[in-house]
């Protein structure tokens, strides 16, 4: 299933994507989460309840609703990984932003963290005036969301945990994060990282790395990436993760980024207020965002 966030002039709650169309299940089932983060701890039987009620959900239009993030306030922030992608790595390294650079291929993953209230859903404007420094760049992601607790979990029990897959934009104030160094103030402004529509949960993508990630920048292409191409995969993510922390339903976990973002460009290409930027990943769908 595709599953969302969704408001109307009935409230928050959850639905299913079918289609252009949501399927509002909680009018059929209205002992159902209307909490992503609460039906996510469900784990099976909340999916299996949603099941159930989807045949018989009223479908609503996309003129009558708004979709949300998926997680509108993650209740912890969204852990993220850079560096995961060897050509983005390089075009990394060449751009002279990674302050705290010391190797260009890391041997380990390289994790931070991105507040939860830089989350914003489709359709919701990046603000570049949240970026003093006029640095305001894009990355198209592949997000993995767990749906249960994970500590101490080896590599090939990993995929067990997961709940399903979701797209982010990490966006980022290339200023910023060469200013500080550890990269939290450059990703965490207002508005940087949204993220949806949906997750699709693992059942629909037994095999994520099929899926292909694509950024495009006024209908420019800006990024094309298999996810089989990632350096550090999700399982590996999680076993090192897990290793020192207690991972949790509802945990957001971003995957990492391709060749192509806008410091790799000489000069490079910031996002300027009027752009519009379109990320897709098969299987997810796609997440559009205007700058202002």
């Amino acid at each position: 299933m595709r599953i969302v966030t969704f408001e109307d002039q009935h409230g928050r709650r959850i639905g299913v994507l079918d289609g252009d169309l949501i399927a509002d299940v909680r009018a059929v089932d209205r002992t159902l989460a209307d909490d992503m983060v609460d039906l996510i701890g469900l784990g099976s039987s909340g999916l299996d309840r949603m099941r159930d009620a989807l045949d018989r959900a009223p479908r609503l239009g996309p003129a009558s609703v708004h979709v949300l993030a998926p997680i509108p306030r993650p209740r912890k922030n969204v852990i993220a990984v850079g560096r995961n992608y060897r050509d983005h790595a390089k075009e990394f390294s060449d751009s002279g932003f990674d302050a705290s650079e010391k190797k260009m291929i890391p041997d380990y993953p390289v994790v931070f963290t991105k507040s939860p209230t830089s989350v914003v859903g489709p359709g919701i404007a990046i603000d570049t005036a949240n970026d003093p420094l006029g640095t305001t760049d894009y990355e198209g992601e592949m997000a993995f969301v767990m749906g249960a607790t994970a500590r101490f979990v080896p590599r090939e029990r990993a995929m067990e945990h997961v709940y399903g897959y979701t797209i982010v934009n990490d966006v980022t104030a290339r200023g910023l994060q060469k200013r500080h160094v550890q990269w939290f103030v450059g990703k965490s402004p207002d508005t940087f990282c949204p993220m949806g529509p949906c997750i699709t949960t693992i059942d629909e993508l037994p095999d994520i790395g099929e899926s292909w990630l694509r950024t495009w920048v006024n209908g420019e292409l800006r990024q094309e990436a298999p996810i089989s191409a990632l350096i550090f995969d999700v399982p590996t993510l999680i076993a090192t993760l897990s290793e020192v922390m207690t991972l949790e339903p509802g945990d957001v976990i971003a995957t990492g980024t391709g060749l192509g973002v806008g410091i790799g460009f000489d000069p490079p290409r910031y996002l300027q207020p009027g752009d519009r930027i379109e990320i897709a990943i098969d299987g997810i769908g796609r997440l559009v965002n205007p700058v202002i």
